[in-house]
């Protein structure tokens, strides 16, 4: 019976000890909690223009899938396949095309297999182009929503591709950047680099100026290709390795790169925002954000959202931070667009916030839709284009 009490008191005490423990981490470990909005003096009321619903949208499915304005038109197209075309001025549907079944074989008895869009869209040379997680890319008459052509590569495109130099530059997943040419979809050539055994869900967006192809990669880098050859040019890393773990020590870099003038501008996942020579690469100032959020210049400021979901705006010159927006903690906050005299973004629960570009305050508030922003809203001759994980996409005014 002592023997039998000493167990049963040890076992209590193990116990007592383990729920003590979860407890105190469940009280303490409050990195993860996403903050609560709070309440503002909002000084407008923005303005819906027209909305329409894309049935689908992208649902909860990792995708960076981003309205088009170009043409008169706007673009954009969900994950299953759907792909549209809408006037910009009234929202009417001027087409709709299938692009899980373009070549029309799809029986009536047979099932729909998704054609997993995710990169893209880009209009230009007069057609508008999509990636695929297949490894896919569409190129449609922007006119007619006509396939012109489709191309296959090696990797899955789950971010913009860029017209250059008449041609579509796509940066696949597997590592591979891979010119086509832009009337017929024929490979020019591809660049392969190496990728390392564990990197983030994403892939760099490509800018194509003066003559080169701009990608960050997963080894924290921001690289140039000369588009007319493929041929790698200056590779400067950016990225900066830490933490114990294999994982804490990703450094990818997801962000499209941004050309502002002679400089280009890049952030990795873990390290730094850079402002790099565009010509050499050299470095001319760097700073610690780490971040898989697109970036915008605006004039002389650049404004970031951080892996946290904060948003910060810097000197474009020289890096200094001019302002921070600390209240938006774990709302996986899209990057911020420039609307005038404010910065926008986009939020998990469906809302767009409006901050003053001079201290960062928040001015206005709208909710899109319950389902997430998760991709960054798109400006055009000052209005806003947003749309929702579920395929809610709105237009907005943002009141003078």
């Amino acid at each position: 019976m002592k023997n039998l009490n000493k167990k049963l008191l040890s076992t209590m005490l193990a116990t007592s000890l383990l729920f003590g423990c979860a407890s105190d981490d469940d009280e303490e470990d409050t990195s993860t909690l996403v903050a609560e909005l709070t309440e503002i003096d909002a000084k407008f009321t923005p303005e819906v223009l027209w909305e329409q619903s894309t049935k689908k949208g992208v649902q909860h499915y990792f995708s960076r899938l981003n309205p088009v304005v170009a043409y008169g038109k706007v673009f954009t197209a969900e994950r299953l396949g759907e792909a549209y075309a809408f006037d910009q001025e009234t929202g009417n549907k001027l087409w709709e095309i299938d692009l899980s079944d373009i070549e029309g074989t799809r029986g009536f008895f047979d099932d729909r297999e998704t054609a997993r869009i995710s990169g893209g869209g880009v209009a230009g040379y007069n057609m508008v182009v999509w990636g695929s997680e297949n490894g896919i890319v569409y190129a449609l008459d922007q006119e007619t929503g006509e396939l012109l052509w489709q191309a296959k590569v090696p990797g899955e495109v789950i971010s913009n591709p860029a017209l250059e130099a008449n041609m579509v530059l796509v940066n696949t997943v597997s590592g591979s950047l891979i010119a086509l040419d832009a009337q017929t979809g024929e490979e020019k050539w591809k660049a392969d680099q190496s990728v390392p055994p564990l990197t983030l869900r994403g892939a760099s967006g490509v800018v194509g100026s003066s003559g080169g192809a701009f990608i960050g990669n997963a080894k924290g880098e921001v690289v140039v290709y000369i588009v007319d050859s493929g041929q790698q040019g200056w590779a400067t890393e950016i990225g900066e390795p830490s933490g114990a773990t294999e994982l804490q020590r990703i450094v990818d870099v997801d962000v499209t790169p941004v050309v502002f003038g002679d400089k280009l501008y890049g952030i990795s996942s873990n390290g730094n925002l850079a402002a790099l020579d565009l010509r050499s690469g050299r470095e001319i100032w760097k700073r610690k954000y780490s971040s898989y959020r697109q970036l915008t210049v605006d004039g002389n400021q650049i404004f970031a959202t951080d892996d946290k979901g904060h948003i910060y705006a810097l000197n474009r010159n020289d890096g200094t931070e001019m302002w921070s927006q600390l209240s938006f903690t774990n709302r996986d906050t899209t990057g911020a667009v420039s609307v005038g005299d404010y910065v926008v973004v986009g939020d998990v629960e469906g809302y767009l916030h409006w901050l003053s570009k001079t201290d960062g305050t928040i001015v206005a508030r709208y909710r899109v839709d319950n389902s997430a922003i998760y991709v960054t809203p798109v400006v055009s001759e000052g209005l806003i284009y947003a749309q929702s994980r579920d395929g809610e996409l709105q237009v907005i005014k943002t009141p003078e």
